[in-house]
């Protein structure tokens, strides 16, 4: 409530904000770029306070704080101000209106919906041209089905159809809470997420794994008491680490060749795949 009337002086001190005359807002952008003089700032922006609301106003039918997105706007004024060159002598009004516009969409994209969305540039074209684009092609003198209407907007905005289709689900409904019952019984019911279909292992199938895992370690180990000291030592530093040594660096390491490396690790893994078998013969499968 408090937020109302706030909102109304500051449109009413916008629009008593004199304009500039062209010569007066050169030389109060140079004061401010070349000097930073605070005072030429707050004019050259109260000035355009008006350039904000009428900017922002174009976004309202999203539904969001028509003063918070005047406060954004007016954070891409002070952006423009910052970037601005006077010396290329541009209206500032033109250079600032793209950053105001950007500002506000920005605070659009990222509060409209708790699902961040129009990340790429025609993802936010998309996103801002949709219903714009939709309501004039149904207002046309024959009525287009809406596969029609997005096949027309995908070409009128260089992006594929699914994506039109997937933005128009997005803006046609607000955001539901995966909490939130299927039905209005007080008594208790299902929520919208005990209906989630999960592609993870049940957790039976998860214990059962891990179980087998820790078996596995076991075996290995015990197995490994069959190689020799050099045989260990090879198996280690080729097959048990995340990063394993290079036939070459090992033998430079052990005084031998690559190939005598090849070798002994060919042997070794023979007599641990005829260990593991020895003990435990119902797990061939996994022993290759």
């Amino acid at each position: 409530m408090k937020s109302q009337p706030a909102g109304r002086l500051m449109i009413r001190a916008a629009m008593a904000a004199p304009y500039l005359e062209r010569g007066e807002e050169y030389d109060l952008a140079v004061r401010w770029k070349e000097r930073q003089d605070q005072d030429a700032l707050h004019q050259i922006t109260a000035a355009h306070m008006r350039l904000v609301i009428s900017m922002a106003g174009k976004f309202r039918h999203f539904g969001l704080s028509m003063s918070d997105m005047i406060q954004e706007g007016h954070v891409g004024l002070l952006e423009a101000a910052a970037r601005f060159e006077p010396e290329r002598e541009v209206r500032f009004s033109t250079y600032a209106t793209w950053w105001i516009r950007a500002s506000i969409q920005d605070y659009i994209l990222r509060n409209w919906s708790i699902v961040r969305g129009g990340t790429s540039s025609t993802q936010k074209a998309l996103f801002f041209n949709l219903r714009r684009l939709r309501a004039r092609l149904s207002q046309g003198s024959e009525t287009l089905a809406n596969s029609d209407i997005y096949r027309e907007i995908a070409s009128a905005l260089n992006v594929s159809v699914q994506d039109v289709a997937l933005m128009d689900s997005r803006l046609s409904g607000p955001d539901s809470s995966l909490n939130a019952p299927l039905s209005d019984d007080e008594s208790g019911g299902s929520d919208r997420q005990d209906f989630l279909v999960s592609n993870d292992p049940l957790p039976d199938e998860m214990v059962s794994s891990v179980i087998d895992d820790e078996r596995r370690v076991i075996w290995l180990a015990d197995a490994l008491d069959v190689l020799s000291e050099r045989e260990l030592r090879i198996i280690r530093e080729r097959r048990l680490q995340d990063d394993g040594e290079t036939l070459e660096a090992l033998g430079s390491k052990l005084g031998i060749s690559k190939e005598r490396v090849r070798q002994i690790e060919t042997r070794a893994l023979e007599k641990l795949r005829a260990a593991l078998l020895a003990k435990n013969p119902d797990e061939a499968a996994y022993v290759s």
